[in-house]
């Protein structure tokens, strides 16, 4: 694996699907070694400075390949890696194939020139977006599949569903303002259930963001969490819905995106706009049995269709071009 092991963050960073990927390819019998691009570019450059030490990253990556000898390489939002590194490695063995995930929306350009840039180069690209969207990154060497967000009993260990004694009915943390007008709607929810309702927005109203730790306590202490992307488009999420659902707190879904197809509507609360989410909101609010029920089926199918294991296997068998095994209900994507 080859991508953002976020080592220099010190632990602050608790939720990643990086890891989680780790973790189900671990679980499914491989051997896994984690190549962290930027970390190894600051560690190997003059004085920390991460540009100076890219060059010798690539070459630490070729010759960490021809030691180790891998079957796959999978790539991970890595871009200090170049395409002629992964060519180099190519070329000393022959034999591996190489697939790219990417679980950035395609409604940011840059993020689409990323993928463009990989689609001659690797074998598979693996995109959290479906559908029509990614007929433009066909054609190439590089076959394209869609893949959901990943979730990971090492991570998700929460079951919200069967408590009844949590302090926070709702929440949503957001820490991007581009290319999104989802604000609206958070401000809209906050003056209609002020006083209502414990709505917790950090990252909003001055309030500040939580990461790592202090995030895993808030995702404790709730009943119901906001899945609102920046933009909404066919089957794509952050990976937040993974926290959510897989954490058994009760997710409100935009309709826009489709999910519903892979998600069936008694696992979560589906929403046409402002007014019906926030009727839904009420609903759930004022009935917990009715809260924990939607919030316990939608754990239960998400820890499973979509479980870290079972995703890796889908990475796995698409980029060696081999019969697709298990429960793959996005098969097709």
């Amino acid at each position: 694996m080859v991508g953002y092991a976020q080592m220099r963050r010190w632990g602050a960073m608790r939720v990643s699907t990086e890891y989680k990927l780790w973790n189900g390819l671990i679980r499914n019998g491989h051997n896994v070694l984690h190549f962290s691009d930027r970390d190894m570019a600051a560690f190997l450059a003059p004085f920390g400075l991460r540009d100076l030490g890219v060059g010798r990253m690539n070459r630490r990556l070729i010759e960490t390949a021809e030691n180790f000898r891998p079957d796959m390489i999978l790539l991970g939002h890595c871009d200090l890696v170049s395409n002629d590194t992964l060519a180099a490695i190519r070329r000393k063995l022959p034999d591996i194939r190489i697939a790219y995930r990417n679980v950035d929306p395609l409604f940011v350009p840059k993020n689409v020139d990323a993928i463009h840039r990989r689609t001659d180069t690797v074998d598979a690209i693996f995109i959290t977006t479906g559908g029509k969207k990614l007929d433009p990154f066909r054609g190439k060497r590089a076959s394209i599949h869609y893949m959901p967000n990943p979730c990971d009993p090492a991570v998700e260990t929460l079951d919200n569903s069967r408590r009844d004694d949590l302090p926070v009915d709702l929440f949503f943390c957001g820490n991007s303002d581009e290319h999104t007008e989802r604000t609206k709607t958070v401000e809209f929810l906050k003056e209609a259930l002020d006083g209502k309702l414990v709505f917790r927005t950090p990252g909003y109203f001055g309030e500040p963001n939580v990461w790592g730790a202090d995030y895993d306590a808030l995702l404790s202490q709730s009943k119901m969490g906001l899945n609102l992307n920046r933009q909404e488009d066919y089957h794509y999420s952050s990976a937040r819905l993974a926290q959510l659902m897989g954490n058994g707190i009760l997710a409100f879904i935009d309709r826009t995106g489709h999910l519903d197809e892979l998600i069936p509507e008694d696992c979560a609360a589906y929403y046409d706009d402002h007014e019906d989410l926030l009727r839904q909101i009420r609903h759930f609010a004022g009935d917990d049995s009715s809260r924990r029920s939607v919030a316990a089926e939608g754990r239960r199918l998400y820890t499973t269709r979509f479980s870290a294991e079972n995703i890796s296997r889908y990475i796995i068998e698409k980029t060696f071009h081999s019969a697709t095994s298990g429960e793959h209900s996005w098969h097709g994507e």
